[in-house]
C-alpha cells in the first residue's frame, strides 16, 4: 500500500515552524557577559574637562595601541580639534598614563603615571609636567611617588604630598621645598587625610591654594593615639601584617590642626579652631579674599556645624554661622558652600526647613534669603552663573525617584525646569556656564548624552545615544522594571521596583529575590538605568521576580523620613523590609514561602538582620561584607547615626545581627574579603562565631586579600557563587 503524501508535508511544516521559533528566541544572559566583558557597558562622554572657553573640553583617550593622548574637542560637534599630549613624549619613562590636569592658564599639563591605589580614594603616582608651548616634559619630583598633586592658581607651582609631608615644586626655578618635615606613618600626616576622613568625608587632598597662590592652607593629623587595626595579607610563605590607624566607634580620633603656609615668609601660622580637640574639620575652603580662609567645624556627635572665617595672617577666627540638629547635620547632603566672586556673599545648603534647600547669606553670615523652597529636596547644587545671577541645581520636585535640572534666579523668584525627559538627569556645566552636557536615562533605557545651551536648555546636539547597546539589549530576553508603592501598618508609604520574568503568567506563583541597601540617605528605587540591573535580568530569565524597597532612613524624601532611624540603626529599616516581603507575599502571583534577600555592606547588614529578626518571612539570604556590630565600624559614620557606644549602648546592640544570630532559620550565605579595610573581616568572624554557638548551619565564602568591593576574577566568581546559591535554595 502506498504511504500517504501529506504526512511528510506536515512534518516539513512543523519542522519549519520549530526552526522559525528557535531562531526567534532571544539570547540568554551570562555572568561573563555582564561582569567580565564590556558587552552591556553604556558609553558616555567620558573624562570631560571643560576649558575656560566653554566651547571646548579636553579628555584622556586610550588608543588601541595602549598609548594615551589628551585631546581637545569642539563641544558643539564632539569632534577632536587638537591633540595636546601624546604618551610617547614620555618615552620609556612611564608604563601608563592614568590621569591629567590642565593648569589654570591652560599652558601646561600635569600627567599622572604608574598610579598605585592606597585606599578607596587615595593613590600615589609618578607625575610629569608637560609644557604645551615648548613641548618639553619634566618629572615633577625625583624623591619618590607623589599624591594629591595640584597646580597653584597661576600654574607656576605644584603642591603635593609624599611620605606624610607637604611639598611645593617651583616649576620656573626647578626647585622643590618641604613645607613640613615631621610626617611619619601611623603618627603624623600633613596635607593628606587619615583613613577615616578619606572614607567618610570623601577627600584625600588636605591642602588648598589661596586665590593668588601666595599661601597654602593644610591639615595636620596627629593619629598617634588612634588604635591600629591589623590585616594579614596572604600569598607569601608567611602572611604579611598590615597595620593602619582605624578609629572605631567611641575610640580616639586624630587630633587636627589647620595651618597656613606663607610662601614669601616661608613660615606657617596655625589657625584657631578652638580649644576642644575632639572635633572634626570636614572642609576648608579659601574665600575670594586671599587672606580669608573658610573652615567648617563639627563637634564629635556631628549635631553642630560652625562656619569659621580665619585671618590667614594671624590665625584668628570668627564664627559666622552655626547650624544644629536634634539628630545630625549631614555634610554629605549639605556640602554646597560657595563663595561669590563679589566677596560679599555665599550660598549655603541647609536642611533647616525639613528639606535640603539653598540659602543666600552675606559674608558675615546674615541670612539674605532662601533661594529654593518646597516639600522637595535639592539633590545637587551645580553652580552659579554670576553674570546672569542664575543658580543651577537638580532636585526631586517631580518625584523622589527622578532627578531634573532647574535654573533659578539668585533672588529666588524665577525658577525654570530645563530637563524634559522622564527619568534621571546628571548635568555637567562648562566653566563659563554657556553649555552643559546632560546624561539622562530611565529605569529601562541606557543613558544618552546631549549638549545643551545655558540658560535656554536648547539642545545643540546628541553626543551619545547608546544605539549599539540598545540594539544588543533588544536581542536579549529582557523584562521591564516596574515601580510600585505600598503603605505599612505605621502608615508610611514606601517606594519599590519589581522585575517580573519575561514569560510572566499572573496565574502562576513565582519566588521573589529582594535586593537591599537601605543605609542613611541612600536610594536604590530610582528611575535610572544601571549595569547591575542586568544581573537582576539574568535572575528573571531563570524564573525569579526581583524586587527592591527603599525603607525609612533612605534619601530624597526629606529630613524626617531619613533621620527617623537616628540612634536606632537597623530597627525601622528592617521593619520596612519585612513589610515589603509581606506586601509582596500577598500578591496572587508570588510564592510567599520563597522570598529571599541580598545586600552588600550596609545592605549586607540588612540582609543578615532580615534573616534573623525577619526569619519567618525570608527563606534565603546572602549577606556580603556586612557590618554585624556597629561597635566594629568607624567613628565618623557610626557616631553620626548612633552617637557613641558610651552614650547609646542599646542602639549598638539591640539591632546587631550578632545579637540575633540564634533566630536564623533559612539558608544563609555569608561572603567577605579578607583585605576589607572598610568593613573589617572581623565582622563576619563575629557573626560566624555566634551562629556556631547557637548551632545554626550556614555557608560562608572568603575572598583572599579582596577589599570592600570584590574585583577582577573574584567578582566573576562571586556572582556565579551567588547565582548558584539562589538557584539551589530559593
Amino acid at each position: 500500500m502506498r504511504k500517504p503524501l501529506f504526512l511528510p508535508l506536515v512534518l516539513l511544516i512543523l519542522l519549519l515552524f520549530a526552526t522559525e521559533k528557535l531562531l526567534a528566541q532571544k539570547a540568554q544572559l551570562t555572568i561573563e557577559d555582564i561582569f567580565a566583558r564590556p558587552t552591556f557597558n553604556p558609553k558616555g562622554v567620558q573624562g570631560v574637562n571643560w576649558m575656560k572657553n566653554g566651547g571646548f573640553y579636553t579628555s584622556l583617550v586610550q588608543g588601541e595601541d595602549g598609548k594615551a593622548t589628551v585631546v581637545k574637542y569642539d563641544v558643539t560637534t564632539g569632534t577632536p580639534v587638537e591633540t595636546l599630549f601624546q604618551a610617547n613624549v614620555l618615552g620609556s619613562q612611564a608604563n601608563s598614563v592614568d590621569g591629567y590636569e590642565l593648569s589654570p592658564n591652560e599652558d601646561k599639563l600635569l600627567i599622572a603615571t604608574e598610579r598605585e591605589s592606597i585606599y578607596r580614594r587615595s593613590s600615589k603616582a609618578v607625575y610629569y609636567i608637560y609644557d604645551l608651548k615648548t613641548k618639553q616634559v619634566t618629572k615633577l619630583s625625583s624623591g619618590g611617588k607623589q599624591s594629591n598633586a595640584a597646580f597653584s592658581p597661576d600654574g607656576s607651582k605644584v603642591a603635593f604630598t609624599r611620605d606624610n609631608n607637604l611639598f611645593i615644586a617651583d616649576l620656573k626655578a626647578g626647585t622643590e621645598s618641604a613645607v613640613t618635615t615631621d610626617g611619619k606613618f601611623n603618627h603624623i600626616i600633613n596635607g593628606s587625610t587619615d583613613w577615616v576622613y578619606e572614607e567618610e568625608f570623601g577627600f584625600t587632598q588636605a591642602f588648598e591654594w589661596n586665590a593668588d597662590g601666595t599661601k597654602v592652607a593644610y591639615y595636620t593629623f596627629n593619629e598617634t593615639e588612634v588604635p591600629e587595626y591589623n590585616m594579614q595579607v596572604w600569598g607569601k610563605l608567611y602572611p604579611v601584617d598590615y597595620r593602619y590607624k582605624y578609629p572605631k566607634a567611641g575610640e580616639k580620633n586624630s587630633v587636627i590642626t589647620i595651618s597656613v603656609f606663607d610662601l614669601a615668609k616661608k613660615s606657617a601660622a596655625k589657625i584657631d579652631i578652638g580649644t576642644e580637640t575632639d572635633i572634626y574639620i570636614p572642609r576648608i575652603n579659601w574665600t575670594h579674599n586671599p587672606n580669608v580662609l573658610s573652615v567648617r567645624r563639627m563637634n564629635r556627635l556631628q549635631n553642630k556645624l560652625d562656619i569659621l572665617h580665619a585671618d590667614a595672617s594671624t590665625g584668628k577666627t570668627t564664627t559666622i554661622l552655626t547650624e544644629t540638629s536634634n539628630a545630625y547635620v549631614d555634610l554629605e547632603f549639605t556640602d554646597h558652600l560657595t563663595y561669590l566672586a563679589d566677596g560679599k556673599h555665599f550660598i549655603h545648603a541647609s536642611e533647616q526647613s525639613g528639606f535640603k534647600h539653598l540659602y543666600l547669606y552675606d559674608i558675615n553670615g546674615k541670612l539674605i534669603r532662601q533661594i529654593t523652597n518646597g516639600n522637595w529636596e535639592v539633590s545637587n547644587f551645580l553652580g552659579l552663573d554670576e553674570k546672569k545671577k542664575l543658580v543651577y541645581f537638580t532636585s526631586t520636585e517631580v518625584s523622589p525617584m527622578e532627578r531634573h535640572l532647574y535654573s533659578i534666579s539668585l533672588d529666588g523668584k524665577t525658577k525654570k525646569k530645563l530637563s524634559v525627559a522622564k527619568g534621571t538627569h546628571r548635568p555637567n556645566f562648562s566653566v563659563d556656564f554657556s553649555y552643559y552636557l546632560d546624561s539622562f536615562s530611565d529605569a529601562n533605557t541606557p543613558a544618552s548624552v546631549g549638549l545643551y545651551t545655558a540658560p535656554t536648555g536648547k539642545l545643540v546636539k546628541m553626543l551619545e545615544t547608546n544605539e549599539v547597546l540598545k540594539s544588543k539589549l533588544q536581542q536579549q530576553d529582557l523584562t521591564k522594571k516596574e515601580f510600585f508603592q505600598f503603605t505599612t501598618p505605621d502608615n508610611v508609604t514606601l517606594n519599590g521596583w519589581m522585575m517580573k520574568p519575561v514569560s510572566f503568567d499572573p496565574n502562576k506563583k513565582y519566588p521573589v529575590f529582594m535586593f537591599v541597601y537601605g543605609g542613611p540617605g541612600s536610594q536604590q528605587v530610582t528611575d535610572e538605568w544601571s549595569l547591575q540591573s542586568m544581573w537582576f535580568q539574568l535572575l528573571t530569565q531563570k524564573g525569579y521576580i526581583v524586587a527592591c524597597v527603599d525603607n525609612r532612613g533612605t534619601g530624597a524624601r526629606g529630613t524626617a523620613f531619613r533621620q527617623v532611624t537616628y540612634a536606632n540603626l537597623g530597627k525601622y529599616e528592617v521593619q520596612d523590609q519585612i513589610e515589603g516581603a509581606k506586601y509582596l507575599g500577598k500578591q496572587s502571583y508570588v510564592d510567599a514561602g520563597r522570598i529571599g534577600i541580598h545586600g552588600w555592606s550596609y545592605g549586607g547588614y540588612m540582609a543578615a538582620l532580615c534573616m534573623t529578626v525577619g526569619a519567618d518571612y525570608f527563606k534565603m539570604g546572602i549577606s556580603g561584607a556586612p557590618v554585624t556590630t556597629w561597635r566594629f565600624y568607624d567613628s565618623i559614620y557610626t557616631e553620626r547615626y548612633l552617637k557613641r557606644p558610651q552614650d547609646n549602648a542599646a542602639g549598638y546592640d539591640d539591632n546587631s545581627p550578632v545579637t540575633h544570630a540564634g533566630k536564623l532559620k533559612g539558608k544563609f550565605l555569608l561572603v567577605h574579603g579578607t583585605g576589607d579595610d572598610n568593613v573589617h573581616f572581623q565582622n563576619s568572624i563575629a557573626l560566624q562565631q555566634e551562629l556556631i554557638n547557637n548551632g545554626k548551619q550556614f555557608e560562608t565564602f572568603v575572598y583572599p586579600n579582596q577589599a570592600h568591593g570584590v574585583r577582577g576574577k573574584s567578582r566573576i566568581h562571586l556572582y556565579n557563587l551567588m547565582t548558584n546559591f539562589i538557584l539551589e535554595n530559593l
